[in-house]
């Protein structure tokens, strides 16, 4: 759009660059009219002006609500975390271990399903004691296979994988969350939770979690091995 000549950038470039020119026509600024963002109605630059920073301050104030609500449910997080840290150190009997990991887990993350298996690496063995443990249970190599070649937690539906089958009602499973275990290297077990609900466990989710719980219930599990 031209003005004699003249463009719009042209103009607002000789306002920005002169800044004493609302000085000297001060009432120009009063008779502005303006098309109001919430309605049709005219209202003044100076009304304009202070609803642009009424709806920029209503969304810092959203902003600001979001960021207190996600460190709420970190910090929630982080005490379930402790507890169930805590719970597992506590569980100072090898044959109680794997129970009190799998169902603190459970109670604290409200988890519907969850179940580990261990077995042996090529450098130690299964303690004897650990053999008769349910979490002992034969596994197969294909499953073994699939755990050792996870790069990081598997997120999505439960497509009929034999690691579904070692929850109590693996019928009603529609998600999972697969996570191996590690020690020295090696893949020695394997983590699941389940739920009925298909969107509990998505291949978009983030892992940083599991990781993190994958972590911690390695540690734990490899008390279990010989030593």
């Amino acid at each position: 759009m031209t003005l004699q000549g003249i463009t719009e950038d042209e103009i607002a470039n000789y306002l920005v660059h002169t800044p004493g020119f609302f000085e000297r026509n001060a009432q120009l600024l009063a008779s502005i009219q303006l098309t109001s963002p919430h309605g049709q109605r005219a209202v003044s630059l100076q009304e304009r002006q202070m609803e642009m920073l009424r709806d920029k301050i209503r969304g810092l104030e959203k902003r600001i609500i979001e960021m207190i609500r996600h460190s709420q449910e970190n910090e929630a997080i982080a005490d379930r975390l402790h507890r169930w840290v805590r719970a597992t150190m506590l569980a100072h009997e090898d044959a109680a271990l794997p129970e009190v990991l799998v169902e603190t887990l459970r109670h604290e993350f409200l988890i519907p399903q969850v179940a580990v298996r261990i077995w042996g690496t090529a450098e130690q063995a299964l303690r004897a004691e650990v053999a008769a443990l349910p979490c002992a249970e034969a596994v197969s190599e294909d499953a073994r296979s699939f755990a050792a070649s996870l790069g990081q937690p598997y997120c999505g539906l439960n497509s009929g994988f034999e690691a579904g089958k070692w929850l109590e009602d693996s019928a009603h499973i529609t998600s999972l969350a697969l996570i191996p275990l590690h020690h020295g290297g090696e893949c020695h077990g394997l983590l699941v939770l389940g739920s009925p609900d298909a969107t509990r466990y998505t291949a978009d989710m983030g892992v940083d979690f599991l990781l993190q719980v994958g972590d911690i219930a390695s540690a734990a599990m490899s008390r279990l091995l010989s030593r």
